[in-house]
């Protein structure tokens, strides 16, 4: 409301119905006149929003959602019927829980605590033998955020990632990993109605130390650090106010990649190409975690039999479509053909073929929702390419990978046959290990 408040603007906001509870929680909204609107209001065509915004009857009020945005655009503030909402109020935190072991599972379950699988109790001991993983003290501070049920930001020390540890199954060495996983100040939960994913990557000498799995079925639930380190991230996130429903929490399905965030190493000794932290600037000795983040990650069916790798990599990407970035997971096999048989020497030159070649019909590309959602303002605004790209007609060919820098090659996998997995992941960031160590 500060446009109106401070510069004499009126505002008439408008929320979905079913984001009452969210638009509510807020203590500023609760002094706004929201006017509510059918659901959903994604996934429907223009002409049906168009109407429930025009013709529709507001769920709460029973009032046409039309009237409602005129009276709060021409009333003053006095003549509007002001919302209101309980407060909401968190309960108070022990320090300290005293019961027995089944007992304790389901009291950290109730209240929030966990990802539905059992924990391993963060005992005092626990808690100090973690601790002896990092030369970090434990009071450091490593991330903060914001605590929706206080209303506050809440900031998270060295100790309390050690009590994520804990819990997650972690090890004395593999903290400085989740340690530099907290740094990154992420949640591995998105604030969104879709299905976010995560992946996160291992790379550098601390993949052997903790005998992480690059290899065969590197992504099966099979090794431990790999499961654990995935896990705790989820673990700091619901435990840091990120996965209350219908407040934080708002994906209408969810995502299974959540309980480990896809956790993986590069197979770096198998590599065709540079590991993936050394294209980020890091030296090949440093150990490095790396976040990615996106929707769609796609399996292939089989492999390139009938058409040369490249060929077949582009044909799935035009189905995606991807959004100006991509990542693409692939076996030891396929990076050695891409380099000695289709003569890509490095991955720069794959990523340019990649940008050049994955093409989409623009109707199809911008009939996509999250395109629509998300690039058609850009497009109205004037902003290259997507104005050029919402101009054209249907059946013209674009190039969504417009930056080759945005595209990330990552190698992992047994080489027992020459697969992968497309995806219109994005980079998100990395951090050094080495310097929670």
């Amino acid at each position: 409301m500060n446009l109106e408040q401070n510069y004499g603007i009126p505002v008439a906001p408008i929320s979905a119905h079913t984001m009452e509870p969210v638009a509510r929680s807020f203590p500023r909204a609760r002094a706004l006149p929201i006017i509510y609107t059918k659901t959903p209001v994604i996934g429907v065509p223009s002409e049906a929003l168009y109407k429930n915004l025009l013709e529709g009857n507001n769920p709460e009020t029973g009032k046409p959602v039309i009237d409602e945005i005129i009276d709060v655009l021409t009333k003053s503030q006095e003549e509007r019927k002001i919302g209101s909402a309980p407060v909401y109020e968190s309960e108070p935190c022990e320090n300290t829980l005293t019961d027995t072991e089944d007992n304790l599972q389901q009291i950290f379950y109730n209240k929030g605590w966990t990802d539905g699988l059992p924990i391993i109790l963060p005992t005092e001991y626990r808690v100090e033998e973690m601790l002896k993983g990092t030369s970090h003290s434990p009071d450091e501070e490593v991330s903060q955020s914001y605590d929706f049920e206080n209303r506050e930001m809440i900031k998270a020390t060295v100790r309390d990632m050690a009590v994520i540890a804990v819990m997650a199954g972690a090890k004395p060495e593999y903290f400085p990993v989740i340690l530099a996983i907290a740094s990154m100040r992420q949640s591995s939960f998105a604030p969104s109605t879709t299905a976010f994913g995560n992946m996160i990557l291992l790379n550098g000498p601390v993949r052997n130390e903790l005998n992480m799995n690059s290899g065969i079925a590197a992504f099966a639930p099979i090794n431990q650090a790999n499961s654990v380190i995935g896990r705790a991230w989820t673990l700091m996130s619901i435990c840091g106010g990120h996965a209350v429903k219908m407040k934080t929490l708002r994906s209408s399905q969810g995502c299974t990649e959540l309980y480990n965030n896809m956790c993986v190493a590069e197979n770096e000794e198998n590599s065709s190409w540079t590991p993936f932290h050394v294209d980020k600037g890091f030296k090949l000795e440093e150990s490095v975690v790396s976040i990615f983040r996106g929707w769609a990650f796609v399996n292939s069916i089989g492999c390139a039999s009938n058409r040369p790798l490249h060929e077949e990599l582009s044909r799935q990407f035009a189905a995606i479509p991807p959004m100006s970035r991509a990542t693409i997971v692939m076996d030891p096999l396929v990076a050695v053909n891409l380099k000695e048989n289709e003569g890509f020497k490095t991955k720069l030159d794959y990523c340019k073929h990649l940008s050049e070649n994955v093409k989409i019909k623009a109707g199809d590309f911008w009939k996509a929702d999250h395109i629509d959602m998300l690039l058609t303002t850009q497009a109205q605004a004037g902003i290259e390419p997507f104005a050029t790209w919402k101009s054209l007609p249907e059946d013209a060919m674009i190039a969504p990978l417009t930056s080759p820098e945005n595209i990330n090659l990552i190698v992992v996998g047994g080489g027992t046959s020459p697969l992968w997995k497309v995806s219109e992941y994005g980079y998100s960031g990395s951090a050094s290990i080495d310097k929670w160590r």
